[in-house]
């Protein structure tokens, strides 16, 4: 308790330094800024229409072009984590390390990424989730994040929110050029080096076409700790490298009336990883390939009325692979070899009408969200002598595959369709209908009314439906035990659903100064959890007791409970004068687990003791876990200072607060299951500098986590250190 009121009163004390600063930023002079751009800017995800930012009745963030240009960031990742309401685990780790993105608290199936619109994840991954370490800033114009459930503009996995990247289009007529190299270290015997070019040729008619390429190659950290602390133990430690090649291209046509584009990208990396946490692997690496064809078009029949039609194809593969280590001095090895091959598809396509009135707008949409995936795996053992012990396994006879079919529709309308004296009222509806081949029919809506207290601030409430489909992995995998006949993988399976009520508001002082705050709440029910089975006619307390029998029943998916978060969040971002500004969110999260017996389907589980992975617990009882594993709260401040129009001066300050974490405890139950375990808070500062030579060259210099301070951000492996980059940029 004294702890986490320690937590609290540290993101107080930084909220209140930030408004502090702030009073003063009402009477500033007001000229351009970071934040006056940032304001003016139109968002399109939040209902699928252009919408000014200041018009929007939800929680939205926009990182805008000049945001990227001036950020001294490396990846999607860094960049996110400034933003309120994100938590993403593996950013402070090595380049390539798992990054899970954990969004209001929500678990990492529950927030999805789109590019151009369209959704990447990975299919072939237990729960569909995606790994934010294949995202870089290649080709990347801009990014709209959207937070709390949008299942009714975008189907499944967005009860968190979603985050949409925005890629480059057309330029001024020309040809454009822009070059980048970047290089540092952030530990011993540390590197990292990447090159960047973007290419650019613009018609005056309005034809471009985009060519892009990226490589990194970094020479890192031992990913996981090390804990033997016996000078005579074997113990050999390594640096775990990454190297990354990302292509893009584009070409399209863009002028008043058409928009239409075709673009590739390309994600190809490999990185060094460990067998887990606090276990090192010198021979085990992870290979990951994505293949991403996205296009559209659309036409303005008038100034009221655009039809559009998008999609895309999404190839992706990932490769672990687990050579023989060397174990002891004498050069002997564990003797195995272990090669697993995942494969996944997302076909993505939709039709789209806009029709904008003077005092309402709405949208109606129809598309197929269709995905597939494959497992392949072969282990190779002479660990106990000859023979050798071999296993082969290929899923590509099952054809696993799902479709989702759906049907959306939004409006706002305004209060003066009824009356002009209520025009500052404005009412959200919409509602999506899906059809999903394996698990059937969902339904989704949303009602998000607001109200323009003036010109530029708006009170909100939202309340909304969403849901979250189950893996193809969860439905369909054929793991099998052989003493029940029970699958790992549940067709039975429901789609999980959520109801999320919010409240919030927004606020434009003036030109210098900008302040939003949201409270919200979110309960998913029939959450799919990963359970142990056991032995009905074997009582629980004497489970595993007898050696001499078998007690286990296999392993499988059900739902099983109910997750609840609530939090707040709050962003102020003002300009002090015309050389200083500062930005500052606080994300405060909390929830917990309900487990009722009575959910379980029987059917599936033949009536056998449920004992969940997650924690240990039989569900003989109602569980209930208070609060959620790996969701701290957390402060973000930045400085920015502009002493004249050519040097940028920034500091990041990042406090998160202490949070449990989970690892695998053997004496849970008779295979064990996963325990928590605190991880201590911590506070990270970065510093950074750009300066512009002219108009078409700029270096930038960020000094990372400059007080070099040792943190975990998850239990077993080890985050960066002080760390130095230097960025050249030249364009054209």
């Amino acid at each position: 308790m004294k702890k986490e009121k320690k937590n609290i009163a540290i993101l107080v004390i930084v909220w209140g330094l930030s408004l502090n600063l702030s009073s003063t930023a009402i009477h500033a002079q007001e000229t351009d800024s970071l934040l006056e751009k940032q304001l003016n800017e139109v968002v399109i995800s939040a209902s699928r229409s252009e919408q000014q930012l200041e018009d929007v009745g939800k929680s939205v963030t926009i990182i805008t072009a000049d945001d990227l240009k001036n950020s001294v960031y490396n990846s999607v990742s860094e960049l996110l984590s400034q933003q309120e309401g994100f938590n993403i685990i593996g950013t402070g780790q090595n380049p390539g390390s798992l990054q899970g993105l954990y969004l209001r608290g929500s678990n990492t199936k529950h927030a999805s990424v789109y590019i151009d619109g369209v959704r990447i994840s990975d299919p072939s991954s237990p729960d569909n989730a995606i790994d934010l370490s294949e995202l870089s800033l290649l080709d990347v114009e801009r990014i709209e994040i959207i937070r709390g459930t949008q299942s009714t503009l975008y189907g499944s996995s967005t009860v968190g929110g979603m985050v949409n990247i925005i890629t480059k289009k057309n330029s001024e007529k020309g040809f454009h050029t822009t070059a980048d190299v970047k290089a540092g270290t952030f530990g011993k015997g540390t590197s990292l080096f990447s090159e960047n070019l973007f290419l650019n040729y613009t018609t005056e008619k309005g034809f471009y076409v985009n060519g892009e390429v990226l490589n990194l190659n970094s020479s890192g950290l031992d990913a996981a700790k090390d804990t033997i602390t016996i000078p005579t133990t074997y113990n050999v430690r390594d640096k775990d490298g990454f190297q990354k090649t990302d292509l893009a291209g584009k070409v399209g046509f863009k002028n008043k009336k058409w928009d239409a584009y075709g673009s590739y990208r390309k994600a190809q990396q490999v990185a060094d990883i460990d067998d887990g946490a606090y276990k090192e692997d010198g021979n085990y690496t992870l290979q990951f390939d994505r293949h991403l064809f996205t296009y559209g078009v659309s036409y303005n029949i008038s100034e009221k009325l655009k039809v559009q039609y998008s999609g895309g194809y999404s190839m992706m593969e990932r490769v672990n692979t687990d050579d023989s280590s060397i174990v002891s001095t004498t050069g002997a090895t564990d003797k195995t070899y272990f090669k697993a091959i995942y494969d996944g598809g997302i076909l993505n396509n939709e039709v789209q009408v806009n029709l904008k009135l003077k005092k309402a707008d709405f949208v109606l949409g129809a598309g197929q969200y269709s995905e597939k995936m494959n497992i392949e795996t072969d282990y190779y053992s002479t660990l106990f002598g000859l023979p050798a012990y071999t296993s082969k396994s290929n899923l590509d006879t099952f054809n696993i595959k799902a479709a989702t079919n759906n049907l959306f529709f939004h409006t706002n309308l305004g209060g003066d369709l009824v009356n002009e004296k209520i025009k500052a009222l404005n009412l959200g509806l919409g509602f999506r209908f899906n059809n999903h081949s394996n698990f059937g029919n969902t339904f989704t809506y949303e009602i998000n009314p607001s109200i323009k207290m003036s010109e530029n601030g708006i009170l909100y409430f939202m309340y909304s439906t969403g849901f979250n489909a189950p893996s193809l992995y969860q439905l369909y995998t054929p793991e099998k035990d052989y003493v029940s006949g029970i699958v790992r993988g549940n067709s039975k399976l429901k789609a999980e659903n959520s109801s999320s009520f919010e409240t919030g508001i927004r606020q434009k002082i003036n030109k210098n100064m900008f302040f939003s705050f949201a409270l919200f709440k979110t309960v998913v029910e029939n959450t799919i959890d990963y359970v142990y089975l056991w032995d009905k006619n074997v009582g629980i307390d004497t489970l595993g007791n007898d050696w001499m029998r078998n007690d286990y029943r296999g392993d499988t998916y059900i739902n099983i409970g109910k997750q609840t978060t609530q939090g707040i969040e709050i962003n102020v971002s003002s300009k002090l004068n015309e050389k200083f500004e500062v930005r500052t969110n606080v994300s405060l999260i909390n929830g917990r687990v309900d487990f009722e017996p009575g959910n379980i389907d029987t059917s599936n589980t033949h009536g056998n003791h449920v004992q969940l992975y997650n924690n240990g617990a039989f569900l003989n009882k109602e569980v209930e876990a208070i609060g959620l594993v790996r969701r701290p709260n957390i402060a973000n401040i930045s400085f920015i200072y502009k002493p004249n129009k050519k040097l940028l001066l920034r500091s990041d300050i990042r406090y998160v607060s202490s949070k449990e974490d989970i690892f695998y405890d053997a004496t849970l139950g008779p295979y064990g299951a996963l325990n928590t375990s605190s991880v201590s808070d911590y506070t990270l500062c970065d510093i950074g500098a750009k300066y512009s030579f002219n108009k078409h060259f700029f270096a930038s210099l960020r000094i990372e986590n400059i007080f070099n301070v040792k943190y975990e951000e998850i239990k077993g492996y080890n985050t960066r250190g002080r760390g130095f980059y230097l960025n050249l940029n030249y364009t054209l």
